[in-house]
């Protein structure tokens, strides 16, 4: 299938530094950027001719530590020194390698991986990320031995020495790592051809113009956050606002008014992002919220559900959203970003289709409530992108109703993954068997067209989709193999599943014999809950342990994960100890505000009845919603274990402290759980803060 949009450019720039230049001398008193630092009030701008001047000073300084095509890895918190660190590295002919900085309780193995598989000599970054991993230096040389950069210290200077290097459109740009990959990470090579053509695509399909605005909360290192967040507006030229990931995660509503403050047209983020604020705004946060402006509200990066479109329209139609503003649609950083799109203005297409049917990859629609499965089409290829749905047995194009792999060739593809040519063969060289087209990119999702219109069924590979971040089951696995001894090593698989219209990762772990009849439920869940959420930044819904050799696998020892997780959904796994947790659902009432809470005259000599907060009403609130999270007794909760034992990822660590926040009347840092890792420490610091 070939797309009837030709892209017809406005501009005929061959990088991103000709276009970059370009605006910094027409336009350079124009606001490129504005960081929101508290995702509300506290805002920065950046200019094009401050991104330029800026950008030419660091990049003069990183051609006198590096040479042409050396990779400089990026840790940055979200905000404008990211920005101008990435053109810096374009400015100075450096291959930027976004990254995102570890916490001070999660493992560098990630980084060291990515650090490695780049060969990066030279790390952009902040003093104070510098700070929070120079302790880890002792233990990890590889990363002490790298040139750390610290780029918001560099004396500023005139770049009169910089000296632009020859950038050619095949110039490699940026490597972009897949989230969640820690043994054998894969840099997508992406080149300045790819980032320009995607962003035209972007640009006609979004009906982008200088006088849209967007608004995004997605991180910088992420394909979406920065090919749509940053590239974009610069290469339309409209305003892009940027706040904080953990700004929205604390309180969704950020988000929302800040897209009704600028009026924004352009926002948007993967499904669960709608989902928080459907769950979380209130009806009197509503009623100070604008949307009318917001034209394109993409949705995409994790399966789009039409359960979620459909609640988030019934709930903010009182401000203004309707629901032709959605827009579904697909991508990957492989293609740059996007793939498919609809059209703006249109209301999103649903298909659907029989459930038994689908799973025999045949569609078949159906009215049938009780045999159905709903469908969010996610629109069409844009430009010259070539999308064909290919018949896995044959490598033919599928015929009419019937489900298959999804190809695309175009512009957009990237080149293939950073010094793995097998890889990359296999992945970005595809042919058609019947007329040898090609070369194709293999996207391993399984999907159909309706007319125009592509639908996304699932995947062919076990990849776990979670916050829109990719994460591969066999690192899960590895780690929770490791967690506890009783867990038999190769024996264990990770999958999501659906759960309240939201993915969830399960475990489903063989345990040694020797360990079956002692069991120790509570130590074992507790140390995979620990282990995936310090190394992957991910909860555990389900942690199910089973009997000794009764894991499914093949005739050839490989574990059967689509076996496991349909054993899960039927109940039908030899279970020998099981642990799930509640899905987070907004504070409930139990626990009185602080207003509520009365003084007896016995706090430091206040009048009686004055209004304070105690340290047992704020001890009482964080046993009881973790409690509540984790469905254990409230007489469970050991005030001296820390956080991560509990196993809570950092959504779900971000979430609880906008709720304290608002709790307790309070701004509160988003890295409260980690700075105070216990119930005590905690309680300790907040009351000590609210008494000042």
């Amino acid at each position: 299938m070939i797309a009837h949009h030709v892209l017809k450019p406005d501009t005929q720039f061959l990088n991103l530094v000709e276009l970059l230049q370009w605006r910094a001398q027409h336009q350079p008193d124009q606001t490129a950027y504005t960081f929101l630092v508290d995702g509300e009030t506290e805002a920065i701008h950046l200019t094009y001719a401050e991104l330029d001047a800026q950008a030419r000073a660091l990049a003069m300084h990183l051609q006198s530590l590096a040479d042409y095509g050396e990779r400089a890895l990026l840790l940055y918190p979200q905000g404008l020194d990211f920005i101008t660190a990435f053109f810096a590295c374009l400015y100075a002919g450096i291959v930027a390698v976004p990254a995102y900085p570890p916490r001070r309780n999660q493992t560098a193995v990630r980084l060291q991986s990515i650090v490695a598989d780049a060969q990066a000599k030279i790390v952009l970054t902040t003093a104070d990320i510098l700070a929070t991993m120079a302790p880890r230096f002792d233990e990890a040389a590889d990363l002490a031995a790298l040139n750390w950069v610290t780029s918001d210290r560099l004396p500023t200077a005139p770049a009169i020495e910089w000296q632009p290097p020859l950038i050619q459109p095949h110039t490699l740009a940026f490597l972009q790592y897949t989230s969640g990959s820690t043994g054998t990470p894969k840099g997508v090579m992406v080149n300045h051809r790819n980032i320009l053509h995607n962003s035209e695509c972007i640009k006609q399909s979004f009906e982008l113009s200088a006088a849209s605005v967007s608004v995004t909360w997605l991180p910088s290192f992420h394909d979406m956050g920065l090919i749509d967040g940053i590239i974009q507006p610069l290469y339309t030229g409209f305003l892009g606002v940027l706040m904080p990931p953990a700004a929205f995660m604390q309180k969704p509503i950020r988000w929302l008014q800040a897209i009704a403050h600028y009026g924004a047209t352009h926002s948007g983020g993967p499904n669960l992002g709608y989902e928080l604020c459907t769950q979380k705004i209130t009806p009197e946060q509503q009623q100070t919220l604008d949307l009318s402006q917001w034209s394109s509200a993409y949705s995409g990066a994790e399966p789009v559900r039409r359960q979620t479109l459909e609640a988030f329209t019934a709930k903010f139609a009182t401000c203004g959203f309707e629901p032709q503003s959605f827009y579904p649609c697909y991508g990957m950083a492989e293609a740059t970003l996007m793939i498919t799109g609809g059209t703006v203005n249109q209301t999103p297409v649903y298909c659907a289709v029989q459930a038994d049917e689908l799973a025999q990859n045949r569609i078949v629609e159906t009215v049938d409530p009780e045999n159905v499965r709903h469908l969010v089409g996610c629109g069409h290829s844009w430009g010259d992108t070539r999308l064909e749905i290919v018949d896995l047995a044959t490598s033919k194009p599928c015929l009419s109703g019937q489900v298959g792999e999804i190809w695309l060739a175009g512009d957009s593809v990237a080149q293939g993954y950073w010094q793995r040519p097998e890889q990359t063969q296999a992945t970005f060289h595809a042919a058609l068997a019947d007329t040898a087209a090609g070369p194709f990119l293999r996207t391993g999702d399984l999907g159909f067209l309706h007319g125009d219109e592509l639908f996304i069924t699932g995947r062919i590979k076990d990849l776990i989709i979670l916050w829109g971040r990719n994460h591969y089951p066999q690192d899960i696995e590895a780690t929770v193999s490791q967690s506890h001894p009783a867990l038999r090593p190769e024996c264990g698989a990770a999958f999501s599943v659906e759960i309240d219209g939201a993915e969830r990762l399960v475990i489903v772990q063989e345990v040694e014999r020797t360990y079956l009849r002692q069991l120790n439920l509570d130590e074992i869940v507790t140390a995979v809950r620990q282990a995936v959420s310090e190394q992957h930044d991910v909860s555990v819904h389900a942690v199910v342990l089973l009997k000794t050799a009764s894991i499914p696998k093949t005739s050839s020892g490989k574990i059967q994960r689509y076996a496991c997780r349909a054993g899960f959904l039927a109940g039908q796994l030899n279970v020998v100890g099981e642990s799930r947790l509640s899905i987070p659902t907004p504070k409930n009432d139990s626990i009185p505000l602080p207003h509520e809470v009365e003084n007896d005259g016995s706090q430091g000599g206040a009048a009686a009845n004055q209004l304070v907060v105690t340290e047992y009403s704020i001890q009482d609130w964080l046993i009881d919603r973790l409690a509540e999270i984790l469905q254990l007794d409230p007489d469970d909760i050991d005030l001296e274990e820390p956080f991560s034992i509990y196993g809570l990822d950092s959504s779900v660590a971000m979430s609880l402290t906008g709720e304290l926040a608002e709790w307790l009347g309070c701004e509160l840092e988003p890295t409260l759980f980690w700075e105070y890792p216990n119930i005590t420490e905690l309680v300790r610091y907040l009351w000590q803060k609210t008494n000042k």
